[in-house]
């Protein structure tokens, strides 16, 4: 089933603004949600910059940009916000009870044909199905940040999606210029349930005094092949999601001891080094600067 018509997306944060940006890039009509005006423009002013560095790279043509911004709306409501979408793509805080809500708000106000999708990268989509009245339409669409720039989009069915949804979503998602690989409805799916036990054994590894920052990134770099090593990694998506997810398993897998958070990123969330968002997580973030420093804690 081929997809037609327009596209909302709830959340106007990282995530958020990197999809909108893609389907506006494609040439999809977007309204782009969120309860902040303020935030809702800080994103189209994020998606301009993006935009502005790929037309300074010759990836795309100034037109091209231009009929991307316009392809762009914001809403502050969700029920105004749905009420025309063929597509709904959620891409709020990972939070189970925002999203229940949002889900909710999303189903009494999209279109009976509307597909409701998530861009959870943990959290059990059929949860978020249950509390709607079209099961069948809910799908996970987690896409890889940066949005723009990275290819995979993890498609997550749960026991309930029709196969022709995940068709819709497969082949949507190839006109985006991504790759869908599907998979099943398990905690922290795949991309999650692989990468953050490695992040936190890292954590655990710089606890327990195996290494430092610096070291232990270097060693998965050179030795791994890895583009980044775990720890700087855990700072660009942010130390409270990176336990935000560790949590999900740990839970979702029963209790799991090896899905047990490291307590070491337990006490930099509390404390508030969060990662790249606050300045400082395992290494200091200055705005600007693509220099990596390993935090003073670490020295």
């Amino acid at each position: 089933m081929d997809f037609q018509g327009s596209v909302s997306v709830i959340g106007a944060g990282t995530m958020g603004n990197g999809i909108a940006h893609v389907f506006a890039q494609r040439g999809y009509k977007v309204t782009l949600i969120d309860v902040s005006e303020e935030q809702l423009e800080k994103a189209v002013a994020t998606i301009e910059k993006n935009l502005d560095r790929m037309v300074a790279k010759e990836i795309i043509r100034k037109s091209l940009k231009e009929s991307a911004l316009k392809n762009i709306s914001t809403c502050t409501s969700i029920a105004d916000g749905v009420k025309d979408a063929a597509l709904v793509v959620e891409a709020a805080t990972e939070n189970l009870e925002l999203k229940l809500k949002i889900f909710q708000q999303m189903d009494a106000a999209a279109p009976a044909g509307c597909i409701l999708s998530t861009n959870t990268s943990s959290i059990s989509i059929a949860k978020m199905a249950a509390a709607t009245s079209r099961p069948e339409k809910v799908i996970g669409m987690h896409f890889m940040n940066p949005v723009p720039v990275m290819k995979l989009v993890e498609i997550i069915n749960h026991t309930g999606t029709a196969p022709e949804v995940t068709s819709t979503i497969m082949a949507l998602s190839k006109d985006l210029g991504k790759v869908p690989c599907v998979v099943n409805d398990f905690p922290g799916f795949i991309s999650n349930r692989i990468l953050m036990p490695m992040i936190n054994e890292a954590i655990y590894a710089l606890h327990e005094g195996v290494a430092g920052v610096a070291e232990i990134d270097t060693i998965m770099k050179l030795g791994m092949a890895h583009p980044m090593g775990p720890l700087q990694l855990a700072d660009l998506i942010g130390l409270d999601i990176c336990l935000s997810i560790m949590n999900v398993l740990y839970d979702g897998f029963g209790n799991n001891p090896k899905y047990t958070p490291c307590p070491l990123l337990a006490d930099m969330v509390k404390e508030g080094k969060l990662g790249w968002k606050s300045g400082e997580g395992f290494y200091t973030h200055a705005a600007g600067s693509k220099e990596l420093v390993v935090s003073k804690r670490f020295l």
